[in-house]
Parts: C-alpha cells; structure tokens; sequence
C-alpha cells in the first residue's frame, strides 16, 4: 500500500498520514514500499511523530531511542507540529554543519564583492612570515 505524508505550510503545521486510494497523478510523491521507503523516510523527519502525551508517558524510552536511532523526533500537541526532540551529538553536528555553510556562504560573499588576492602575493606573504628553518 502507499501512503502520503502531508503537511501544511502555515504557521500551525499539521501532520498526517493517510492512504493513496489510487496511483493516478495526483499532484503528491507517494512513498514508496521498499529499500527506497526506509531511504526516503529517512530524509524526511516527519516520519518519527509522537504526540506530547507519549512523551510525558514514555520519556526515558524516547530519549533511548532517538540517542540510539539519531533520527530527531517531531512532537506534536492537538495534531500540530509543536517542537522537535534530537540527540544532542546529532545536533551538535548540525551547528557545527550550519557554521561551515556560514563560512563558506561568506568566502563566496567575499568573492563576489571582489575581496580576493592574488595567489601568489598570499603565498609570498605566508613565505615571510613563516620562513622555514
């Protein structure tokens, strides 16, 4: 069977699964059933949603699983996308991608402002200042 995973882009997110009654174009990507479905779900972190009152019944449970599985977990309250739970080294991870991106996006700043130096004149620079021995 295929199903859907839906989700509203306003400001109150709510998330759904429900069945594909057909496999007509219908505007939607049906997820798969096969190696590709575990593929896709872990792409999307929709996948691993709980409702709140899970999490207050289950919580030393949860905390295993998402240290364990490393997949963040999206909370939900009254049906709405609320918060999202995460490991801390997975999330460590990402600041530590998201500083990369920062860096690399302002090197590319600076290239487009034409902030840049010759190579050459670098390489003389780092030759004066750190001559070898």
């Amino acid at each position: 069977m295929f199903y859907f995973l839906e989700a509203s882009l306003s400001t109150r997110t709510k998330i759904r699964e429900r069945p594909c009654r057909s496999r007509k174009n219908t505007g939607r990507s049906p997820i798969a059933t096969s190696p590709l479905k575990d593929y896709i779900q872990s792409m999307h972190y929709s996948t691993q949603v709980k409702p709140i009152s899970y999490l207050k019944t289950h919580a030393a449970q949860v905390l295993a699983q998402i240290t364990t599985d490393r997949e963040p977990l999206v909370i939900t309250q009254n049906g709405e996308a609320r918060a999202v739970l995460q490991d801390v080294a997975s999330y460590e991870e990402t600041q530590d991608t998201l500083a990369l991106l920062k860096l690399l996006a302002l090197g590319n700043q600076e290239v487009a402002d034409g902030k840049t130096k010759p190579l050459t004149d670098v390489v003389k620079r780092l030759r004066v200042k750190h001559p070898k021995t």
